[in-house]
This record gives structure tokens, C-alpha cells and sequence, in this order.
């Protein structure tokens, strides 16, 4: 198929930029994604006129940014803001540099949905956090008692327990693993130590998921600089490769949850990436996870082949996920610690990770990272220091 045959290794991350995270109140999206995106110029080194490229998510929109920037796009492209299409515009900036449309791409994420406080779900939720998940389908579409995408992998996590055993002891480890990375990250919003007796105190909000299986709604800006490969040689920072990416959809159907958590689209997705890579699942030294949910760390690591379906909530014991271990995941904490940024900070977690940035959480000797998001639309990228 066309992703498998494209080459990887085109285009390279140059430039990456974040704010703090957590309650910053009197700053919109726009804001908080131009902070971002300033940020991102100048650590590529790259004035506003070597952009010809730009990517607008969650910000009010491409046309604002690129003035309030000083950007004159050739090219420009702006997302719904579901956090499940965060891989597809990171993958369509690297298809529109290898097509020539542009040269330079930045991507611009901005979330005020802690300050506007936005639920995600229930009574009162805006429309921006209402298209999170499955707030996009017909109300009368949707199971009844389906008030927030909680609900839905409530649902798929109580399935994966009566179908295979998974307890809450097991899955307790990806909170508690996510947390303990955060407490190595300044800029995470959850620092304190949780333990496995915290979380199974911890009420639940739709059983059996626990508090600490939900994502942080926060404030905050990312932002990232893609260009072409033999550009980014010239730029100071040593390249991070686009090296393979793949993608599908699980629409039909979406407003249920999926018998099979989704396992036939990570596993298709994900082998697409590794053949465009040219490398193999075994390659990969870190894996970023779309921990919108806890169990979703689950039926990720399930659907890519690190382990048997089922068998997951045993094989992320003993240490296998936390740093120093067989597969570090997330070792900024992700969405469950650090801060919910819809997939965009996890990104730039996988790029800090490959230029050795990332201190006392650092893969040592990290050479290939993967961002894997399980959703409707399922989306992989991995990540590389050679092209």
C-alpha cells in the first residue's frame, strides 16, 4: 500500500516548543499555542520566514495564528480538535513536504480546557470537549447512560477483565509507572508519588476505572517544527527522522466500543510504520501511548504485538514499562501525570528523548521512539536518530 512503499527519513523534527501545564487562567488556546510556537522557532533557529508550512489544532484558527506568528504559509492545513488527529497532522506535514508543497511545517496546539473548563462528557460539556472521543456522533446514535468517552472504555476495560483476568492490581501499574516518570519531569502537574494502595483507595468515576485511569484536563501550548531532511543537517539541533508512520480507521460502528479493543487497527498501523521504517517491532527503544484512559495502555501494547492479547496486565509487571526496563512508556508521565495535551506533548516527549534531553528520565542510548494512539482513528509514527 502507498505508506508502505513511501520512504521514511524525508523530513526531520527540528524545532520544539511547550509551556508550563496546569490552571493558567486569562490565557486562551491561541495564546497558549503562540507561546508555543515562538517557543518552537527559536530553538530551531528559525525566523518566521523559513516557515512555508502550517498545522492549526484546537486553536480558534490557522488564519489567526499564521498573522499573529508572522507566517505566510504556502501550505496550511487545520484538524478537528479530537486528540485521535494529532498523528494524522503530524503525518500529513511530512506527506506535503515529500509532495514539495512546502519545505518547513510548523504545528501549533493551544488547550485552554482547565480555565474554560471544559468535561469532557456529562451535563454542561462544551463543544470543543464534547468532540473529544464519541461526542461527535447523533445523541440518539449513542448506548444510552453514554454520557463521556469514560464510559466507553469503562465498558472495554470491564470486558478485558471478564474475558482475561485483568485486575485492578495490574492495571494500578500504568498510574502509578506514569507517575513516577512525572516525578522526574518539571513540567509534569502531578509530581507526588502514588502508589498502588492510593489508587485502589481512590474512588472510582465510571466503574471499574478508578480516578487515577483518567487523563489531566490542563491549559497549555505545543508546538512543533518538521522540514525536509537535508534542511535539517544545517540546523542546530542534531535531526529527529519521521521514519515510518501508519494509520486507520475504525468508524462503522464508532459510537460502540470495539469487541476487539481495537487490536486489528493498532496491529495494521503499526506494522505499516515498521515497514516503512525498514525496522522492526523489537527496534523500538520507548513507546508513547495516547493514555487518555489507562486500559488504552493496554489494548495498545496488545494490538502492536508486544504481547498476546490478554496477557498484557501481566507482561507490564516487574518493572517491564518503568525507566530502566524491557519498554519505558511515557516517561514524561503522559496524559495521566504530566498533562493531558491530546497526544501533542507525548511527541515531543519521543523527539526530547531521541536528542538526550530529558535528563534523569532519559532511555539511555534511545536510538527509535514510537507514538501509538488507539482510537477510531488509530495512528502510529516512529521516531529515529538515522533517517
Amino acid at each position: 500500500m502507498a505508506t508502505s512503499s513511501w520512504p521514511g527519513g524525508a523530513a526531520a523534527v527540528v524545532g520544539l516548543g511547550s509551556t508550563e501545564f496546569g490552571h493558567l487562567p486569562g490565557c486562551s488556546a491561541d495564546d497558549l499555542g503562540l507561546r508555543a510556537l515562538v517557543a518552537a522557532m527559536a530553538d530551531a533557529e528559525l525566523a518566521p520566514s523559513r516557515i512555508d508550512g502550517l498545522v492549526a489544532s484546537r486553536v480558534s484558527g490557522y488564519e489567526t495564528m499564521a498573522a499573529r506568528a508572522g507566517i505566510e504559509p504556502r501550505w496550511s492545513l487545520q484538524l478537528p480538535a479530537e486528540g485521535r488527529m494529532t498523528g494524522p497532522a503530524i503525518q500529513s506535514a511530512v506527506l506535503a513536504i515529500a509532495a514539495g508543497m512546502c519545505t518547513t511545517v510548523a504545528l501549533v496546539y493551544g488547550n485552554n480546557g482547565k480555565s474554560g473548563r471544559h468535561t469532557y462528557g456529562g451535563e454542561g460539556a462544551s463543544s470543543s470537549a464534547a468532540a473529544e472521543g464519541y461526542g461527535t456522533v447523533p445523541e440518539l446514535t449513542r448506548p444510552y447512560g453514554m454520557t463521556s468517552p469514560g464510559a466507553y472504555y469503562a465498558l472495554m476495560l470491564q470486558r478485558h477483565r471478564a474475558q482475561f483476568g485483568t485486575s485492578e492490581e495490574q492495571l494500578a501499574t500504568v498510574a502509578t509507572t506514569f507517575r513516577r516518570h512525572a516525578g522526574l519531569n518539571p513540567s509534569a502537574v502531578l509530581r507526588t508519588p502514588l502508589t498502588t494502595e492510593d489508587y485502589l483507595d481512590s474512588r472510582y468515576v465510571v466503574k471499574p476505572m478508578h480516578l487515577f485511569d483518567y487523563c489531566l484536563i490542563n491549559d497549555g501550548g505545543v508546538a512543533m517544527i518538521i522540514t525536509r531532511a537535508d534542511i535539517a543537517r544545517d540546523l542546530p539541533h542534531r535531526p529527529v527522522h519521521i521514519v515510518g508512520f501508519g494509520q486507520r480507521g475504525r468508524l462503522r460502528d464508532s459510537d460502540y466500543p470495539p469487541e476487539d479493543y481495537w487490536h486489528a487497527a493498532i496491529g495494521a498501523a503499526g506494522g505499516d510504520t515498521y515497514h516503512m521504517a525498514g525496522r522492526e517491532r523489537e527496534d523500538v527503544d520507548a513507546l508513547m501511548v495516547y493514555d487518555n484512559f489507562s486500559p488504552n495502555v493496554l489494548f495498545s501494547l496488545e494490538g502492536l504485538g508486544f504481547c498476546e492479547p490478554g496477557e498484557s496486565g501481566a507482561w507490564i509487571q516487574d518493572g517491564r514499562i518503568g525507566l530502566g526496563g524491557e519498554l519505558p512508556l511515557n516517561t514524561s508521565g503522559g496524559h495521566l501525570s504530566e498533562s493531558y495535551m491530546q497526544g501533542w506533548a507525548l511527541n515531543v516527549e519521543a523527539v526530547r528523548q531521541l536528542r538526550g534531553e530529558c535528563g534523569p528520565r532519559q532511555v539511555e542510548g534511545a536510538s527509535c521512539v514510537q507514538y501509538v494512539a488507539a482510537a477510531p482513528i488509530v495512528s502510529s509514527i516512529l521516531y529515529g536518530t538515522e533517517a
